[in-house]
């Protein structure tokens, strides 16, 4: 029961991204739907799978290496982004595992990355992480050393930076914080833009998100 009212809710975010995306004068297929399965077992997991669902994002490396190595042998094509903050000591375990970075944010991680990514062989595609609301207690760059960050992955360390992603402050309209962040990709020249969650993904797809991270619409409350 519980499996059949998760792929519900997966149909319904579905519907409302195509909705948001149509409202916007956009085609619905150029926004990409992350699952956010953190804290939720493998059998959720595989409901939605089953349901089609390809994308998905975990905020922990030790949680994700729990669930998804065996998911992905049973259903391959899988795509497995990593969206929290990542220690430097777990800069390997991240590059072997996930496909998509999406929470650089500072030098020390990035050079630890690189040298990972050299050493593995393996090269997972990577977003820069801004801190789009100025909040002490959040991760991610200040926007106005962005584009050093930037240079530094990409030029320096040859890393592969798709784009940027943002979590707006909780309180207040998220919109003027999404707007900030597509003027800075646009400025960096960068197609990719990780923003919106459960509550905001609609006004992050007016605002032109290209991947929206969606977690409790999908699975209800986190365990």
């Amino acid at each position: 029961m519980a499996d059949t009212e998760t792929v519900r809710r997966l149909a319904d975010v579905r519907a409302a991204i195509e909705r948001a995306a149509r409202d916007a004068g956009r085609a619905p297929a150029d926004i990409a739907l992350v699952a956010v399965s953190k804290t939720h077992p493998a059998e959720a997991i595989a409901a939605v799978i089953a349901a089609g669902q390809r994308v998905f994002g975990e905020n922990r490396v030790q949680e994700a290496a729990a669930k998804f190595p065996a998911l992905r042998q049973q259903h391959p094509g899988l795509e497995l982004r990593l969206i929290g903050h990542l220690q430097t000591n777990k800069a390997a375990e991240a590059v072997a595992l996930f496909d998509v970075i999406e929470s650089v944010d500072r030098p020390k991680l990035a050079q630890a990355l690189a040298r990972e990514m050299q050493r593995q062989g393996r090269h997972p595609r990577c977003l820069i992480q801004v801190n789009i609301g100025d909040e002490a207690q959040k991760s991610g760059i200040a926007i106005d050393q962005a584009e050093s960050l930037l240079r530094l992955c990409r030029d320096e360390l040859g890393m592969t930076i798709d784009g940027l992603m943002c979590i707006p402050p909780a309180e207040g309209d998220p919109r003027p914080h999404f707007e900030r962040l597509a003027a800075l990709a646009r400025a960096l020249d960068l197609p990719v833009l990780s923003m919106g969650m459960s509550a905001d993904f609609p006004a992050a797809i007016a605002c032109g998100a290209t991947h929206v991270r969606v977690g409790t619409a999908i699975f209800g409350k986190r365990a």
